[in-house]
């Protein structure tokens, strides 16, 4: 199937028009009553798997934070995906720890950061934000807490997450590689090249019927990271964030750069100032890249939602896509523009 074939599929019925150059823009098509669509939008391929799980929160009229979280669970779960949850590759220390956030339509947020043993870091992250004073819990520290919540101890390294890690060894040189996620787990959008050193995140954003916004953003970070590092994916601000006066937005990448920049919040704002979602992602980017120029070999993208439901994404390069989930049409997959 060739490019344009590809990005036609992808629009019937989904509210994906198509312009006179063949570039892909996501708007709702049609309004429920108050003007609300339910929509769920996430980073990647496989985000359309996880838009599906969500989409069954959705459109029974459930709420946008349930809709997210449960999305988020389905890459945390997926052996396949080498870049979330359980089947994540590991630190340099041949250990696998995972970073997620959640934000609600009150601003409410919770977070864990480089947690062991925990299949599903999105629900712990919920339980630290509505069941302790605290937004973020870390290490050994966020273990105790799952485990105290009910939350199962588990091995997380997979066979073939260690067979790769000990491969890695051989030569133990680290340098990440833009859009890896999509080679590693899936044939993606004109078959983005990468490998395993640099891998990713999912963040997902959703507008429910009552016109409430959620995001969430879940990750088994950098492959070969030092212990201890922790990227943008559980920093609300740098990885997640969302103003249900405006709208949400979320990161994938190289998380040092996002933080840098404080990268979801300043979209935000930037939507509220009146930018559309696209608009306000390619400047994000653009700033990353005024700031530090060879950030350009790098890759970081942005993807956001606003109160209408208008869903846009940009990156630094080629490569990175998003999907989008509404009443339409559910598995929705659009190769983001980018500013190389």
């Amino acid at each position: 199937m060739d490019r344009r074939r590809f990005l036609q599929g992808a629009t019937v019925a989904s509210g994906v028009a198509l312009t006179a150059k063949g570039i892909a823009t996501a708007a709702p098509r049609a309004s429920a009553p108050g003007g609300v669509i339910p929509r769920v939008c996430s980073t990647w391929d496989f985000g359309v798997a996880a838009n599906q799980a969500a989409w069954k929160v959705l459109s029974s009229g459930g709420r946008a934070l349930d809709a997210v979280e449960q999305g988020a669970r389905v890459p945390e779960a997926d052996l396949r995906n080498h870049s979330v949850g359980r089947a994540g590759y590991p630190d340099r220390d041949g250990k696998v720890t995972l970073d997620a956030s959640i934000m609600d339509e009150h601003g409410n947020c919770g977070a864990v950061a480089a947690i062991e043993h925990i299949a599903h870091p999105i629900s712990v992250a919920r339980r630290v934000m509505e069941r302790t004073p605290h937004v973020l819990l870390v290490g050994d520290g966020a273990l105790q807490f799952a485990m105290e919540q009910g939350f199962p101890r588990e091995e997380l390294l997979t066979p073939e997450s260690e067979k790769a890690w000990h491969e890695w060894l051989k030569t133990a040189k680290y340098k990440p590689v833009a859009n890896s996620e999509v080679k590693s787990y899936n044939a993606g959008p004109g078959g983005t090249p990468g490998d395993a050193s640099n891998h990713d995140t999912i963040g997902m954003l959703a507008i429910d019927a009552k016109g409430n916004l959620s995001g969430a953003c879940t990750t088994s970070g950098m492959a070969w990271k030092l212990h201890g590092r922790v990227g943008d994916s559980p920093l609300i601000g740098a990885g997640l964030y969302v103003d249900n006066d405006v709208g949400g937005a979320t990161s994938t990448g190289v998380g040092e750069e996002v933080i840098r920049n404080v990268g979801s919040f300043l979209v935000v704002e930037l939507m509220r100032q009146g930018r559309s979602p696209e608009d306000a992602c390619r400047e994000a980017v653009e700033r990353i890249l005024r700031r530090k120029p060879n950030a350009k070999d790098l890759q970081v993208g942005f993807l956001a939602m606003d109160k209408k439901g208008n869903v846009g994404a940009w990156a630094i390069q080629k490569g990175f896509s998003y999907a989008i989930c509404d009443a339409h049409k559910q598995d929705t997959l659009i190769p983001g523009k980018s500013t190389y």
